[in-house]
């Protein structure tokens, strides 16, 4: 564990972008400011053009990072879901109690992001706003089977496979942890939308209610 923790950095799958916008001043002023731009405007306004715009330059530097604005969309949220991988794994590695251990990944994994000073050029409060918004459009494609096959969604699987593992430290038996923490991820991620736009659709009135409720379901359910 201690040599995951020395090598651990936020890695994104090469074959997501052209050129890797960590290398340069260029790419990681593309990355600040789609995410900003996203989140003012949404995915579906967002282009190249005006993300190029806005950091006053061409919408051809801007392809010379990415194909399209759909690879741009599951580099940001393989971003951000390696950086809760990172903060999960840095924060649980020293806790012994199996189910302490599956609290507080829960609740990496369902609250909504604080910003992190370690990553100065992402907006992770915006950044998780945009994977709340938008996440299940980097997979809801006919392409889906072709970018899985290339390692798209690596991350995201890895988290879920992780936070699988720490369900079958409290209760090896369990048949669907997999299946659980798939359902309470991307539960969460709707349960945070439905807040902020559709507050009929849940009782979750704060962070800290939705961290809760996630915790009870995932206990009660593999305590049965």
């Amino acid at each position: 564990m201690k040599q995951i923790l020395s090598n651990f950095k936020i890695q994104v799958n090469e074959n997501i972008y052209l050129k890797d916008p960590e290398s340069s001043k260029l790419g990681k002023k593309i990355i600040d400011h789609s995410i900003l731009l996203i989140d003012e405007i949404g995915f579906e306004h967002f282009t190249f053009r005006k993300l190029a715009e806005q950091i006053q330059s061409t919408e051809s530097s801007v392809y010379r990072y990415f194909e399209n604005k759909h690879q741009l969309l599951v580099y940001l949220t393989n971003w951000y879901w390696s950086w809760i991988e990172y903060k999960l794994v840095f924060s649980t590695h020293n806790i012994a109690d199996p189910t302490t251990k599956l609290e507080l990944g829960l609740e990496i994994a369902t609250r909504a992001p604080a910003e992190d000073e370690q990553f100065s050029h992402v907006n992770e409060v915006k950044l998780g706003g945009i994977v709340v918004a938008e996440f299940s459009k980097s997979y809801l494609t006919k392409e889906v089977d072709q970018e899985n096959q290339e390692g798209y969604f690596a991350t995201f699987k890895r988290l879920v496979s992780l936070l699988a593992e720490m369900i079958k430290e409290v209760n090896p038996e369990y048949p669907h942890p997999k299946s659980l923490i798939s359902t309470v991820i991307q539960g969460a991620l709707h349960q945070q939308y439905s807040r902020e736009h559709l507050p009929s659709l849940t009782d979750c009135k704060n962070d800290d209610e939705l961290v809760q409720f996630y915790k009870n379901l995932v206990l009660k359910q593999i305590n049965f």
